[in-house]
């Protein structure tokens, strides 16, 4: 149980030191060493894993970390996995934050921000094709899809009310459809 403990805390150490622009930047990491590296769990497990991560309060890493923590190794193993992925940001922004007055107006470090934050933009779309690939591509799913984008996008809905009615829409077209399916029969 402890090797368990020490690896799942050393990878998400690494999860969290080598990667930038937070939890949607992290998602082709967290899948490549949780799903390829570690086997932790399936291919097909990740998807879900997102999506009740997005759904519950707090960061979509941490809340990867914890629940993959916990599926691994208990409570002992979700404790562990979320501190490795925390303590990699937690010293960068003491630092950071202690350095920065000194330094934002240095070209150099505005030119290299912005370079960080184009990179993170290429993270979250790979994040986002990664998950595509994986999604039922029928209309409904189409059609909830973006009627969600744009309730979050343009309306600025909480993404948590978005998330309850695209599982309730989810489930109302999963219901149909079976019903559809016994009267056909």
């Amino acid at each position: 149980m402890g090797n368990k403990i020490l690896t799942l805390f050393l990878t998400f150490l690494k999860i969290g030191a080598f990667t930038f622009g937070g939890g949607y930047a992290m998602i082709p990491l967290i899948q490549r060493e949780i799903v390829e590296s570690h086997g932790w769990v399936s291919d097909e497990d990740i998807l879900e894993i997102i999506a009740i991560a997005e759904s519950t309060p707090g960061p979509i890493s941490v809340n990867t970390a914890t629940f993959v923590g916990y599926r691994v190794a208990g409570v002992s193993g979700a404790f562990f996995a979320t501190l490795g992925l925390v303590i990699p940001s937690f010293v960068v922004i003491l630092i950071i934050s202690s350095l920065l007055r000194e330094f934002q107006e240095i070209k150099a470090v505005q030119y290299a921000f912005a370079g960080i934050r184009a990179g993170v933009v290429a993270l979250v779309i790979k994040a986002w094709w990664t998950m595509y690939k994986k999604c039922d591509k029928t209309v409904s799913a189409y059609v909830i899809a973006a009627l969600a984008f744009v309730a979050v996008a343009i309306f600025d809905l909480e993404v948590i009310y978005v998330l309850i009615a695209c599982a309730l829409a989810g489930l109302c077209v999963s219901l149909y459809a079976a019903r559809k399916g016994e009267k056909s029969e």
